[in-house]
């Protein structure tokens, strides 16, 4: 029998709340989407509370303010119900996002492939991908952890999904 978890489409974090902003119930939202009000074009939204609580959020409005955004929520009209949720996180579903453009992929979909060089030696698995601000990184957990450029075609030759495999031009022993 599938557990809750195995039938779960995977969740793809867009914002955090850090808190109430004013006296109305308006949230403090960082966004991880890039323009950050793009966070409220998503459909269908998933919020889940520092205790694990999730609720799907409907007619979300809000604004550029400062670092991040304002936000009114439906249910959340004063400053006390606004902090309560502070530290919860907002998701989508993964199929909720469009399809990506030729050569460009969305960092969740490449976690979990294989990385082998030119050689074809096992580096591991693709933990996650992060920016260092002057390029993005892959961590590859193997025998040990590598930071690799994520740079097209320099450094990463192939991505293959139907193999599950990507391909680096990065020498073993670096």
């Amino acid at each position: 029998m599938a557990t809750d978890s195995q039938n779960q489409e995977r969740r793809i974090l867009l914002g955090k709340v850090h808190g109430a902003f004013g006296v109305r119930g308006e949230l403090r939202v960082e966004s991880f989407t890039d323009p950050e009000t793009a966070l409220l074009k998503y459909a269908p939204l998933i919020m889940v509370d520092a205790a694990g609580r999730t609720r799907e959020l409907h007619n979300l409005r809000g604004k550029p303010a400062g670092k991040g955004l304002t936000v009114a929520m439906e249910g959340v009209d004063a400053k006390e119900a606004a902090d309560a949720l502070r530290g919860a996180l907002i998701y989508t579903p993964r199929s909720s996002l469009p399809p990506p453009a030729p050569g460009e992929y969305y960092w969740v979909d490449l976690e979990g492939l294989d990385v082998y060089n030119l050689e074809g030696v096992h580096f591991g698995r693709v933990a996650y991908l992060t920016s260092t601000g002057a390029n993005d990184v892959m961590v590859v957990e193997g025998e040990r952890e590598r930071w690799l450029p994520f740079k097209t075609p320099e450094y990463v030759t192939d991505v293959n999904f139907e193999t599950r495999r990507i391909t680096v031009d990065w020498d073993a022993d670096f």
